[in-house]
């Protein structure tokens, strides 16, 4: 079966299914043998991920029995599973709990975050809310919208440019060698204030429905970015790598910039990189 967009419901309620059957009745009730350590204290994985991402393919491989399924948690596990996704002919990406540090700490900011490439470009991404019970859905050339959880469809779209000085975004100096981290964690004060909430999920929706203008993020999984810069630009954003080149699919370094214009972009790439 190949892909079109009539699958996306299907799709947003696939990864409801995963959140209500294995990350929900978890939340809150992880035992300590239900959270492990991957690269540091800071990335984490739970039973909830795992077991999420497990649901997740097997629904997609009855589906889709040709399509390259790339799950965290799989590639975490043999990183050579990432290989081929920019020339797949139909690719399913996926991020079980997006913000597990902050799910296995009992904080309600997480989410299940899917997103569909078809022979290297990002066609759709889906962000679900398990704790709100919505959907963050964007289709290639069909705009972004938010599904409530009681049926209703909200179009999104990003906040209107402004000087730097009054912009708000996050900038995840964390994983930026030195001296760019210190550089950019200094520069971020030209704006007018900051958000930081250890989930790409969430800090994308926020982006994405005009309330925060920028991200910048160094460390580029395709699980943690496929989906939103695909929301985000379908909403009206712009988002490059720090070189200005298009963010693909296969890519896995270069940073990343997300802005609401590519105006926007420039000031922010100037200013934050500033000596």
């Amino acid at each position: 079966m190949t892909f079109d967009d009539t699958a996306i419901d299907w799709l947003a309620n696939l990864l409801s299914d995963a959140a209500i059957a294995e990350i929900m009745p978890r939340f809150r009730r992880l035992d300590e043998g239900e959270v492990r350590q991957k690269t540091s204290a800071a990335d984490l994985v739970t039973e909830a991920d795992v077991n999420a991402e497990r649901l997740i393919t097997v629904r997609l491989r009855e589906r889709y029995p040709q399509a390259m399924i790339v799950g965290e948690e799989a590639c975490s596990d043999d990183p050579a599973l990432l290989q081929g996704l920019g020339e797949a002919d139909l690719a399913f990406v996926i991020d079980p709990v997006d913000g597990t540090f902050n799910f296995a700490s009992g904080v309600p900011l997480f989410g299940v975050m899917l997103g569909v490439v078809v022979r290297g470009e990002t066609v759709a991404g889906i962000i679900h809310d398990p704790v709100g019970k919505d959907w963050l859905i964007g289709a290639k050339g069909a705009g972004s919208h938010i599904r409530h959880a009681h049926g209703s469809i909200e179009k999104v779209h990003v906040v209107k440019p402004v000087p730097i000085s009054a912009m708000t975004g996050a900038v995840s100096w964390q994983y930026l060698p030195e001296p760019e981290r210190s550089r950019l964690a200094r520069n971020q004060t030209k704006c007018l204030s900051q958000f930081g909430y250890r989930c790409a999920a969430h800090e994308y929706r926020l982006l994405a429905s005009g309330h925060a203008h920028f991200v910048v993020y160094n460390k580029l999984m395709p699980w943690d970015h496929l989906a939103g810069v695909l929301i985000h630009a379908e909403a009206g954003g712009y988002a490059a790598r720090f070189d200005g080149s298009a963010y693909l699919p296969s890519h896995v370094g270069g940073g990343l910039l997300v802005a609401p214009d590519e105006e926007s972009w420039r000031e922010l790439r100037r200013e934050l990189w500033a000596e």
